[in-house]
């Protein structure tokens, strides 16, 4: 049976200039691999060991990128190794097979969050009533999915995000601060249902794991074996759970000694 491994991508495997300072100062930085451009300009990075090891892992398991970018934004990151078969985009809003959106998963999707939670025009308007123009730089809406905004992470008053997510909450939507951008999500939009789907179109009976972030949590939960890096909304609060391994790297090198325990763990699987 084949292995199935799931991973976030943004400040999980891959980083962009900024997050790279989240390593070791600029000397003794590692050999990197640019993985994203945008506007001509070089966006996000792994280092070059990662990528050998992620080449070494599209070859022996099901790896399956699971991110919160629209399918637009993952469209521009281009992974060493063979292209994924499947790819998880908008925090499971869609499901990619050949980079083609699955429509019944997605209109599934679409049933559940009528079902479950407020609606997209309710929290938006409240992110543009509440949010101060002063911090906040984008209001966007990704997918008609879920709401963010990018804001100056210097300039945001903390009790903020915290009356959100409890505003949040109280309608069936999940907030998550991560970098600059502060995420709203409804809560049955998962990385962890597409993975379950993803798993049972494969046959795959182990699935491992990695993520950073509170919308990670699900993810990592769901999985038989998990990884977060020693960074991110999860490390600050110093989240884990059974099977999950809290590792002490942070940045980049973080995302190359997860690729490594995802190739050992198939490794011993086979």
């Amino acid at each position: 049976m084949p292995v199935l491994v799931a991973s976030d991508l943004d400040r999980t495997l891959i980083y962009s200039a900024a997050a790279l300072a989240l390593t070791m100062p600029d000397a003794r930085a590692p050999r990197l691999l640019c993985v994203e451009v945008h506007e001509a300009k070089p966006l996000s990075y792994l280092t070059e060991t990662a990528a050998q090891l992620l080449t070494d892992l599209g070859d022996t398991a099901v790896f399956v990128p699971a991110t919160t970018r629209t399918r637009r934004q993952y469209q521009r990151i281009n992974l060493p190794g063979p292209p994924p078969r499947y790819a998880i985009c908008a925090n499971g809003g869609h499901l990619l097979v050949d980079g083609v959106t699955d429509a019944d998963w997605h209109r599934a999707v679409l049933t559940r969050l009528a079902e479950a939670c407020a609606p997209l025009a309710e929290v938006r308007e409240h992110l543009l009533r509440s949010a101060d123009p002063a911090w906040v730089r984008k209001h966007r809406v990704a997918e008609d999915l879920f709401a963010y905004l990018v804001v100056e992470r210097e300039l945001l008053p903390e009790d903020w995000v915290k009356e959100l997510a409890v505003w949040a909450e109280h309608r069936g939507w999940t907030v998550s601060l991560q970098g600059r951008k502060i995420y709203a999500v409804p809560q049955p939009l998962t990385k962890s249902a597409a993975v379950r789907e993803v798993a049972r179109r494969t046959g795959a009976e182990l699935t491992l794991a990695a993520g950073d972030s509170l919308l990670d949590a699900d993810l990592l939960l769901a999985a038989d074996r998990g990884w977060r890096p020693g960074h991110g909304e999860l490390a600050g609060t110093g989240w884990t759970a059974p099977g999950i391994s809290a590792l002490p790297e942070r940045g980049v090198l973080a995302g190359e000694r997860i690729v490594r325990e995802f190739l050992k763990a198939v490794r011993q699987r086979g």
